[in-house]
Formats: structure tokens, C-alpha cells, sequence
């Protein structure tokens, strides 16, 4: 659970927890209502299916990223959608698997009760949510640029209870004494977390050589306020490292960043499985996508690359050819938005990833994972790594077929966009396990569905 954590805020678990207590009670009262209940094993693993598939349903139409979808107009909408879109699943899975079903008098009565339950959890949970005696008092120490970051990241996000009270002036930027949000000086640290009853202290200086208030700190944690560094929470929202001004020391001091033998072996494993039976699952629409390409451009149906893989490895990376035989002569160049040199059929097998299936060779051959950071050509890695301090530290890690970065952060096609999908490729390095592996491909999933990030 820890693991799981580290991915999903205390408010998103409260809300998922919750819910599915509601999607299990309201199956749970339809059934005893139609007198369907019927043999309690049955039922039991009837309505934990069930209740898996519905939650599945809300997970994909976004429900518990309380960032996105936190006004009540769209929380409406989603649960409508969320619950259409159970519905259908429920419908399409009980022809398949007959043995879940429970009964349209059931199923319709659990649905309506649901449509008048989750709205109203929602509605008093965002009202809980919003009473600020019930979030985290922030005090940042800094008023410089990596303190005004911080401060932006938790006043837009609604996943974690923070309430910035203000800033701590270090003297870094000019003309903040007249700013309200800075409620003082190092020295005053003492009596503004009194006044403002800080819970937590955010110290966000880009450079704490002599300005740190190292006392005043001290007496603040020995007193049960939580005391870190800018780092550290904009990790814990973001779900990405800070990369700014960040330090060699940082790197090598901070949890993570080491997978135990145990977890290479399972995910090694996990690997060579999926690829073999994804192999021979895909053979006839692997078969399709190539004839389709064939008659739709002249050129090989398979486009081939050299990609820098783990510790800086290079290896052969194959994929279907989506873009024209001559889309790139000469230097190469990032695909852009809207790429005019990507063919038709190109365009499909690029949102539906068919365009990726010949990678699983790459998988079951090792030089690729199904999750990890995405390879890169060795002409733009040695551009990158000249450009972005600590690039080349995503090579630690063999690339994946997806990751973090790709189902995070839209498709890339520059320094500034290979900048940021640094800091979650980073954050994966640091974090990766198992169970983050599992909710990279879950959300892999709802990225192919909601067509997202390809281009």
C-alpha cells in the first residue's frame, strides 16, 4: 500500500474507498430487494466482479483525479458518462461470462440508486474537502522563483488538503515587503507558525548557504510541524522530480532510485509472458495493419531504428511505418503535431498504438520492458544530454513500450517537452515496482481509449 500511495493522494483513496462501498451496498440492497441473492458465495464474487468493472468505469472517465474534475457541473457529467459506460461494460461482459449475471431488475435498480448516491457522496465530499480546518497549513520559506513554483503547483491542485498561508522572506527577490502572502522575516518563523497555526513548513530556497534558519526550524518540527524541502512536495503532487536546481547530492541522498533483485526478476518475467502470448494474441492483427499499410503507401511496411536502450546500449527498435517512405532525409527531425508525412492508415495505427506491436520483439529479445522510459535516437540523446543536466540517468533503466512520461504528458517534439518528460521518466526511475508498473498499463489503456498523446 505504501507503494500504491505514493501515486494516488489520501483523498482520491478516501473517495475510491467510499465508492466502492456504495457500488457494493447499492448491488447488495437490489439483490435483497428483487430476492436475488441466492447463494451468498455466489453473490459475494457476483458483486465483487461487478463492483471491480463499475469502479474500472469511473477510474477511466477520470473520477478520482480531483484536480481535473472538481466542479460539481463536470463531477454531474463524468458519474453519467461513468455510469452509461458501466452499463454497456456490464452488458457486453455478462454475454461473455454468463455467470454474472444478476438480473435486469437488479442491475437497473443498483444503477439508479448508484446515479443518486455517488452524486451526493461527491457533492458532501467536496464540501469537506473545501473546509480549510480539515486541510494543511503551508508556510513556504523563500519568496525566489522555486518558492513561487511550489506555491503555484499546490494552489492548483485539489488532491491533497495544502492551504498556502504565505511566504517566508529570504531576501532573494525585490520589492515582496510590500506582498501580503509574506508574513515576515527567518526570525519571525516562531510567531507566524503560532499565529497561523502551520501544520507544515516548505523550504523552497534556491540556495541555502547562509540563509537557512536553521534554529528556527528546529524548534518548529520539535514542536510537531512538518518541516521539507521544496523537492519533496512537489514530488508528492506532481507525480515528477523538480529538476530545477536540482543536485547530484539530491540524487544520491533521496529514497528510491533502487530496484531490488526480487522486482527485476518479476518484471523480467512479467515481460517475457505478456510479450509471447501479446505475440501470438496480435499475429492477425499484426497480419491486418501490415496489408493495410501495404496497399495504402509505397515503402516497407516496418520502419526501422537505432534507439539508445539501458546504460546506453543501442538496439534495433522496429515499428509499423505510419509516415511516407521519404518522410526524413538527411538529419533527423521530431515528428511534429498534425505531421503531414504521416499516411492515413498511419494516423489510425498511431491512435490505436498498433503502430508499437513489433516492439514486443524488442520486449521478449530484452533490449525493451513493457514500462519504462521511451528510447530515444542517439542523435537527439546526444543533443538532450547536452542540454538538460541529469538526462542521460533515464538510461539506468531499460525503455519501455510505454511509461510514466507518456501517459502523463502529451506527445514531445522539442528540448522543452523532452525537459518535462524528463521529470516524470525521473520520478519513474526513483519509484519503479511492480504495482507502479500495473497502474502505468491500466492507464496506458485509458490513453488508447481516450486517444490521447498521439500524434
Amino acid at each position: 500500500m505504501q507503494v500504491f500511495n505514493r501515486h494516488v493522494s489520501a483523498r482520491g483513496l478516501t473517495a475510491f474507498g467510499f465508492e466502492t462501498l456504495l457500488i457494493s451496498g447499492s448491488l447488495l440492497v437490489a439483490a435483497h430487494v428483487h430476492g436475488s441473492l441466492g447463494d451468498p458465495a455466489s453473490v459475494f464474487w457476483k458483486i465483487l466482479a461487478i463492483t471491480a468493472l463499475c469502479e474500472l468505469c469511473f477510474y477511466y472517465n477520470d473520477l478520482y483525479d480531483l484536480t481535473l474534475v472538481h466542479s460539481r457541473t463536470e463531477l454531474l457529467v463524468r458519474v453519467l458518462q461513468a455510469a452509461g459506460a458501466a452499463a454497456i461494460v456490464l452488458a457486453a461482459v455478462s454475454i461473455l461470462m454468463p455467470s454474472l449475471v444478476i438480473g435486469g431488475g437488479t442491475f437497473i435498480t443498483s444503477l439508479c440508486l448508484l446515479l443518486v448516491a455517488v452524486p451526493l457522496w461527491r457533492l458532501a465530499f467536496e464540501g469537506l474537502a473545501r473546509d480549510p480546518h480539515l486541510g494543511e497549513q503551508v508556510l513556504i520559506v523563500g519568496t525566489g522563483p522555486l518558492a513561487r513554483l511550489v506555491a503555484r503547483q499546490i494552489l492548483g491542485q485539489h488532491d491533497f488538503g495544502y492551504r498556502v498561508v504565505g511566504f517566508i522572506d529570504d531576501g532573494e527577490e525585490d520589492g515582496v515587503r510590500g506582498d501580503p502572502l509574506v508574513l515576515g522575516q527567518p526570525a519571525d518563523l516562531p510567531r507566524i507558525v503560532a499565529r497561523h497555526r502551520v501544520d507544515r513548513i516548505v523550504v523552497g530556497l534556491a540556495d541555502r548557504r547562509g540563509k537557512l534558519p536553521i534554529h528556527e526550524l528546529l524548534q518548529a518540527k520539535l514542536s510537531g510541524v512538518r518541516v521539507e524541502d521544496a523537492a519533496t512536495i512537489y514530488e508528492r503532487i506532481t507525480g515528477k522530480i523538480l529538476t530545477e536546481g536540482l543536485k547530484p547530492s539530491w540524487l544520491i541522498f533521496s529514497d528510491g532510485f533502487r530496484a531490488s533483485r526480487l522486482t527485476r526478476f518479476v518484471k523480467r518475467a512479467f515481460d517475457v509472458v505478456l510479450a509471447s502470448f501479446g505475440l501470438i494474441l496480435a499475429s492477425p492483427l499484426m497480419l491486418a495493419t501490415a496489408i493495410a499499410i501495404r496497399l495504402d503507401s509505397a515503402g516497407p511496411i516496418l520502419y526501422c531504428q537505432e534507439r539508445v536502450g539501458e546504460n546506453g546500449s543501442v538496439f534495433t527498435l522496429c515499428k509499423f511505418r505510419s509516415m511516407r517512405a521519404d518522410a526524413e532525409q538527411g538529419t533527423p527531425i521530431w515528428a511534429k503535431d498534425k505531421d503531414d508525412r504521416v499516411t492515413r492508415v498511419g494516423r489510425f495505427i498511431r491512435v490505436t498504438r498498433l503502430d508499437e506491436l513489433p516492439q514486443l520483439w524488442n520486449v521478449l529479445r530484452g533490449d525493451m520492458s513493457f514500462v519504462g522510459p521511451r528510447p530515444e535516437r542517439p542523435f537527439f540523446v546526444e543533443q538532450l544530454a547536452a542540454a538538460i543536466p541529469f538526462y542521460v540517468e533515464r538510461h539506468t533503466v531499460k525503455p519501455g513500450v510505454t511509461g510514466w512520461a507518456q501517459v502523463k504528458y502529451r506527445y514531445g517534439s522539442s528540448i522543452e517537452d523532452a525537459m518535462e518528460k524528463l521529470r516524470y521518466d525521473l520520478y519513474y526511475v526513483k519509484h519503479q515496482s511492480i504495482v507502479f508498473d500495473l497502474t502505468i498499463v491500466i492507464d496506458t489503456v485509458k490513453v488508447i481509449l481516450s486517444g490521447k498523446g498521439a500524434k
